[in-house]
């Protein structure tokens, strides 16, 4: 599946308020989801030794989808394309690559 599938089929499943006018809702769940991810790594570096076991690697994988589909529904209410944001974010990078600026603050924040 790429980006553009998973973006129109994710869309099927958009049920919240104002849907096609309100990109607050999936910005503010984004949110919460990227904050379930770090809540699960807290966890592996406070109860399990910094160890991934399999069964927090399902749950991280989880939940990193959960933060694709609220990404993938900020992008649509936005009119933006999700092979898009990801082509242009890839670009970003490399040109910071190119020019020694990854590391640090790096540039355009």
């Amino acid at each position: 599946m790429d980006f553009q599938e998973y973006q129109k089929k994710s869309r099927e499943t958009a049920l919240y308020p104002n849907r096609d006018k309100n990109f607050i809702y999936p910005t503010l769940g984004l949110s919460g989801e990227a904050g379930e991810v770090a809540e699960k790594i807290k966890k592996v570096l406070r109860d399990k030794n910094g160890i991934i076991d399999e069964a927090t690697k399902l749950e991280i994988q989880k939940e990193l989808g959960d933060v694709l589909w609220y990404t993938s529904q900020i992008a649509t209410e936005l009119g933006l394309s999700l092979d898009e944001v990801a082509q242009k974010n890839i670009e970003k990078l490399f040109s910071r690559k190119e020019r020694g600026m990854l590391h640090g603050n790096g540039d355009n924040r």
